[in-house]
This record gives structure tokens, sequence and C-alpha cells, in this order.
């Protein structure tokens, strides 16, 4: 059975759309079928893997959520063997109002990827820089959380929010849902401030915190406009090595080992 991931923080900028798209594909490099989910109506884990949020096909997650298709309809393969994207669309903001008077609205994305989640080893949840009724169907659907989170302590603070929302999940729709981890992205080991975060929030989370750090990267920032993953746009690079990192830690986290390329 897969297990689905949400990738999560109300605060924009802290490398969800980063993190989703690469660790995606860093799992598929792992030989692990991956299905990306873009819940974020910017689209930009879509446009980031080289697809148009405005192609015309009306295969998005906006049309699956308010029923007018099924989950694999809206499946697409992607540059890399064993990853597939479901894409969004600006719409997706719209379907919070649609949903309203839906009974178990909360559980509309948990519903509609039963039939295809036995397909996947990982599923990974782009969730969208908000605390509404999409992200708290991402969080009603995953089975665990990966908050990113960016090494500032303006950022520190923000957490409180998310993990009030996913406590307020767990009690209320999702008890099952855990903290896979808090990711630590746009690192520079330059900085004393960030080498201070970092160590406060390992002090405070403990082993909740992953291993690896996403370092500050420049080819990291230049892959999406080029729609490719890091590990296709410059499989050397500080960025690529970080994300299988993260990859073979989460496979670590699962009981997994990573297979030998």
């Amino acid at each position: 059975m897969g297990k689905i991931i949400a990738i999560a923080n109300q605060k924009g900028g802290v490398g969800k759309t980063t993190t989703a798209i690469n660790l995606s594909a860093s799992l598929a490099v792992l030989e692990k079928k991956v299905l990306i989910i873009d819940a974020d109506p910017q689209a930009n884990s879509t446009s980031g893997l080289n697809f148009s949020p405005d192609d015309g096909q009306k295969r998005t997650l906006y049309e699956v959520m308010i029923g007018q298709i099924g989950i694999e309809d809206a499946l697409i393969q992607t540059e890399m063997s064993g990853l597939h994207l479901v894409p969004s669309h600006i719409n997706l903001v719209g379907a919070e109002i649609e949903m309203l008077e839906l009974p178990n609205r909360e559980s509309v994305l948990k519903t509609v990827l039963e039939p295809i989640k036995d397909n996947y080893d990982y599923i990974i949840i782009d969730c969208s820089p908000s605390l509404g009724l999409i992200t708290v169907n991402c969080l009603t659907a995953a089975d665990s959380v990966i908050i990113p989170v960016q090494p500032e302590f303006f950022a520190l603070e923000g957490l409180g929010k998310l993990l009030q929302t996913i406590r307020l999940v767990q009690g209320e729709v999702n008890p099952n849902l855990t903290i896979e981890g808090f990711l630590v992205t746009m690192f520079d080991g330059r900085t004393k401030v960030h080498t201070q975060v970092v160590a406060e929030l390992r002090e405070h989370f403990k082993e909740m915190v992953f291993r690896t750090i996403i370092q500050r990267n420049i080819r990291l920032s230049e892959a999406p406009s080029h729609g490719k993953p890091i590990i296709l746009y410059d499989i050397m690079s500080n960025g690529a090595n970080n994300y299988m990192s993260l990859a073979a830690e989460v496979l670590e986290r699962n009981g997994e080992k990573r297979n030998e390329q």
C-alpha cells in the first residue's frame, strides 16, 4: 500500500514545491513508483515539471475534487520513468467554495485517492501556503507530513499555527496522521542565524528534524524554469545530492533500504 506524504507549511517561500518535485523525482530514481499531486492553485509543481496548467485539457485536481472526472483521468506521465503527476490549476481556488456544502468535505481527496493508492509506493502532495479546506483535505488524506522550514526566527514562530491545524485534523478526521519530519531548507552555513535556528529546531524537535539539510543552491532555483527536477537539470549539484539524501532518509524512516544503483 502506498504511503501518502503531504508537504505543508502555511508560510510561502519555504521550499514546499521544490521539495515536492525533487523528493518525488529522487524517490523515482531510487526505483519507487511515485505520484506527485499539485494541490496548490498556483500550480508551481505542474509548471516545474514542464506542464502548462492552461493547456485546455481540463484534467486537473480541480475537476477531480468537484467530481467531474476520476483521479485516473488526471494522471500525467512525466519525463521521468515511475513518476506521475496530477496537475493543478488556478480554478482550484473555487473548489473550496464548491465543496462547502458537501458531506464529509474534509475527506474528498482521501476518497478520490482510494482507487489508485496501491498503485504507488509514495504519493507526495504539494500543499498550498494556506490552511484552508484544500489543505485540510490534503492532511486528511495523508499518512504523514513533511514540514519545510527556512532557518529564520520568524519561520519558527509560524510553525505553531500549522501544528495546531495538524492536531485539529488528528483529533477530528485523521487520528493516524503523523509528522514525517521537519526539513531545513535554503540553508546557508555562512550565516550565523541559520546555524542558530537549526540548533534550536533540533533541540526542540529532536529526531523529528531530518538529518538532511537542503542547502541554498543556485542550480536548484534555476531548475523549475527549465521544467526539470534538479536530478535531471544538474545531477552533480549540491541540490541534487541533498534531495537524493532526503529520499534515502525517507526510505530509511519507512523501514526501506535504498536500492543499490
